[in-house]
C-alpha cells in the first residue's frame, strides 16, 4: 500500500509546493486533439468482471512469471501493474476495456505474488524497487514488447517510474496513480513529525522480527485492514477480497513484503546486481515521458497534493482526480477512469 508513499513522504517534501500551471495542464489535452485518434472504451460497472482468461507463465530473468494477458497480439502493448497488498485482479475491470478498443494488454504478478515464481531456490529473495522493476523489463524482453504504456499504483507506480525514469526507450507513456514514487535509501533514514510517522505504522512493525512472524501468521487480515484503511468508501464484498487473497499465499510473498519495507527504512542491503537502477532512484530523477497522474477523492493510504510532484514531470503531463468516493486502489474502484487515462496518455506517445 502506501510503500508507494514512502518515498513519497520523504523524498518529495523537498520538492517546491509548486501548483500546476493552467497551460501546463492544457498541454496534454491540445496535443491529444492533435494527436491519435483515440479508440472509444465501453461503459462499465465496477466489479463486473471477476476473471481473466487462463493465465499463462513465461520465464522472465531470474523469475517464471504468472500473468494475463488480452486483447490483440498485434496491439499497442499495455502492462498493468498492482500493489501492496493487492494483485492482478486490481485490473479485471480495467483489462477487457482496454482490451476491447485494441491494446494488447498484460497484468503480471509481481516477484511475491500469485503464480509467479523464482527459477532456483538459491535467488536472494530481494524486494527492493530496484529488483521489481528489473523483472517488468526481463518480462518484456521474453514477451519480445521493446516499449510499452506501464501503469500502476502502490509498488506497481513506482515500478513504471523506475522505468520511465531508468529506460525511458521503453515506457511509451505512464499512468501513475499517486503521482512521483521515487524515493531512496538515504530520503528513508529522515525522521517525520509524529503525526506523519503514525501513517507508516506498518513500516515500523515489519522492521522487527514479531512483524515478519505476524505479517507470516496474519497475512490474510492485514491485507483485508490495509484495504479498509486505504479505501474506507470502497464496499468490497467477500468474494472480491478472497479472490485476491490468494496471492498472498505465494511462498515467497512474506520475505519479498519484508524486504520491501525494510530496504526503504535502510535497515536491508540491496543486491550490486542492481547498482545501475539504484543510481537512477537515488537520484529521483525528473520523467520525461508522457505521463497522467491520478487520485482518488477517498484515498486512505498517505499521498502528497499533486502540486507537490507536478515538476517531476518534464513530458506531456496531466493529473487527474477522480470523484465518488474512490480509494487507493483506484483501477479495481474506478476502471473506467483508469482505462481512459491509459488510452489519453498512449495517444500521446
Amino acid at each position: 500500500m502506501s510503500g508507494d508513499i514512502n518515498h513519497h513522504r520523504r523524498d518529495l517534501l523537498g520538492l517546491a509546493a509548486a501548483t500546476l500551471a493552467a497551460a501546463r495542464l492544457g498541454a496534454i489535452g491540445a496535443a491529444g486533439a492533435q494527436g491519435k485518434a483515440k479508440p472509444a472504451l465501453a461503459a462499465i460497472k465496477p466489479g463486473t468482471n471477476t476473471s481473466f482468461a487462463p493465465l499463462k507463465q513465461i520465464d522472465a530473468g531470474l523469475l517464471n512469471v504468472g500473468y494475463a494477458e488480452a486483447g490483440p497480439a498485434d496491439g499497442p502493448p499495455v502492462i498493468l501493474l498492482h500493489g501492496w497488498p493487492y494483485d492482478i485482479y486490481s485490473f479485471v475491470d480495467v483489462t477487457p476495456l482496454l482490451a476491447q478498443a485494441g491494446y494488447r494488454v498484460v497484468v503480471p504478478y509481481l516477484r511475491g505474488y500469485g503464480t509467479t515464481r523464482f527459477l532456483s531456490n538459491e535467488t536472494f529473495r530481494n524486494g527492493q524497487p530496484a529488483a521489481l522493476a528489473a523483472d517488468i523489463l526481463a518480462l518484456m524482453d521474453a514477451l519480445k514488447i521493446d516499449a510499452a504504456t506501464l501503469a500502476g499504483f502502490d509498488w506497481g507506480a513506482r515500478t513504471a517510474n523506475i522505468i520511465a525514469a531508468a529506460r525511458p526507450e521503453r515506457c511509451k507513456a505512464m499512468v501513475s496513480v499517486s503521482g512521483y514514487l521515487i524515493g531512496s535509501q538515504q530520503s528513508g533514514k529522515m525522521p517525520l513529525p509524529p503525526s506523519a510517522e503514525l501513517q507508516w505504522w506498518y513500516q515500523f512493525y515489519f522492521a522487527t522480527e514479531r512483524g515478519r512472524e505476524g505479517y507470516q501468521k496474519y497475512r490474510h487480515d492485514f491485507a483485508q485492514l490495509i484495504w479498509k484503511l486505504a479505501s474506507p468508501q470502497w464496499t468490497f464484498d467477500d468474494a472480491t477480497f478472497e479472490r485476491s487473497a490468494k496471492a498472498f499465499e505465494n511462498p515467497d510473498h512474506v520475505a519479498i513484503v519484508i524486504h520491501n519495507y525494510r530496504w526503504r527504512l535502510a535497515l536491508a542491503e540491496g543486491e550490486p546486481r542492481y547498482a545501475d537502477l539504484d543510481k537512477v532512484i537515488a537520484a529521483a530523477p525528473v520523467i520525461s515521458v508522457p505521463t497522467i497522474t491520478m487520485e482518488g477523492d477517498a484515498n486512505g493510504a498517505p499521498h502528497l497534493p499533486p502540486a507537490a510532484y507536478a515538476k517531476k514531470f518534464s513530458g506531456k503531463y496531466e493529473h487527474r482526480d477522480i470523484k465518488g468516493g474512490i480509494g487507493h486502489n483506484l483501477p479495481q474502484e474506478a476502471p473506467e477512469a483508469f482505462a481512459q487515462a491509459v488510452v489519453d496518455v498512449t495517444a500521446l506517445a
